[in-house]
């Protein structure tokens, strides 16, 4: 994968933990709804700076040539 296809995907998953932090309702209490959209939000943050920083060299391999 290429730098460019990289920023791109990594610039999606930001979006997407941007839309989902929209929708917290920080009342200050915690239900399952709310920490499920925590977890969505983490994980988005974590694919975004995998694919924007490749920190191990996962996608910067081609093992499939």
């Amino acid at each position: 994968m290429n730098a460019r296809d990289r920023i791109v995907v990594g610039t999606i998953w930001i979006a997407v933990a941007g839309l989902m932090a929209t929708t917290l309702e920080l009342d200050g209490s915690l239900s399952a709804g709310l920490i499920a959209r925590l977890v969505v939000i983490l994980v988005a943050l974590f694919l975004a700076a995998v694919y924007l920083f490749d920190p191990w060299g996962l996608l910067s391999r081609q093992p499939f040539h």
